[in-house]
């Protein structure tokens, strides 16, 4: 009973932190999109302290391959977006976290993909922390390096991925059966031995009529 009533409360407490850290991961962009195609250049950047509230700012830069410094391409704050370059011009979308000016997520869609888009990406998280007596103010970045093909095509851990998969549904079925074999082997030799068991406890009652029957004879004789 005591062990009941400890489970319960741990059961709680287990669901209750799930339910506030699982409303935000910190996932890693994708890196590889696909010519004429739209691409998510993600950024997000969970708030460690989920009970304070907090405003941030996010602002995109990008290097284009070869190039040694970043531009600026993208602003988005309490009034909205800003596209600060001609060259992402009306193809940069807000998808990241909305309703809210505490953003976790600062991602964007990247619309219509070019081979000019290659390069490297980097999101600067502007948060402020709104404590009871002071204010924090913290910087966090992330960098995605986005390649552009023609064709898109399976990563290489994709591929060990599926490999690996098959090699374990094959493993599991080869384990089920050497296990029905054992069980058959093992079912049957158990058959077996009832059944000599079986013969035995009937030729020892038999015998046993038949020296009984071999006594009766001689008392009467």
């Amino acid at each position: 009973m005591a062990a009941s009533h400890l489970l319960l409360p741990a059961l709680l407490c287990t669901l209750f932190v799930h339910q506030c850290h699982g409303a935000c991961a910190e996932v890693d962009s994708d890196t590889q999109a696909v010519a004429g195609k739209n691409f998510k250049l993600g950024c997000i950047s969970c708030k460690r302290r989920s009970e304070v509230d907090g405003s941030a700012t996010i602002d995109w830069y990008f290097r284009p391959k070869g190039e040694a410094d970043f531009v600026h391409i993208y602003t988005y704050n309490e009034d909205g977006p800003t596209i600060a370059s001609d060259q992402f011009l009306d193809r940069l979308d807000w998808i990241g976290s909305k309703a809210s000016n505490d953003i976790q997520d600062g991602s964007i869609h990247l619309l219509n993909v070019t081979f000019n888009d290659t390069g490297t990406y980097r999101c600067f998280f502007n948060r402020i922390l709104f404590y009871e007596y002071y204010e924090y103010s913290t910087v966090v970045s992330k960098v995605v390096h986005l390649s552009v093909v023609a064709k898109a095509s399976r990563g290489t851990a994709s591929i060990v991925s599926e490999v690996m998969m098959y090699v374990s549904i094959i493993g599991l079925q080869v384990w089920l059966l050497i296990e029905m074999i054992y069980c058959y082997r093992k079912i049957s030799a158990a058959g077996e031995e009832a059944l000599r068991e079986a013969a035995n406890a009937e030729y020892l009652a038999i015998a046993s009529e038949s020296k009984d029957n071999c006594a009766g004879v001689q008392v009467g004789e």
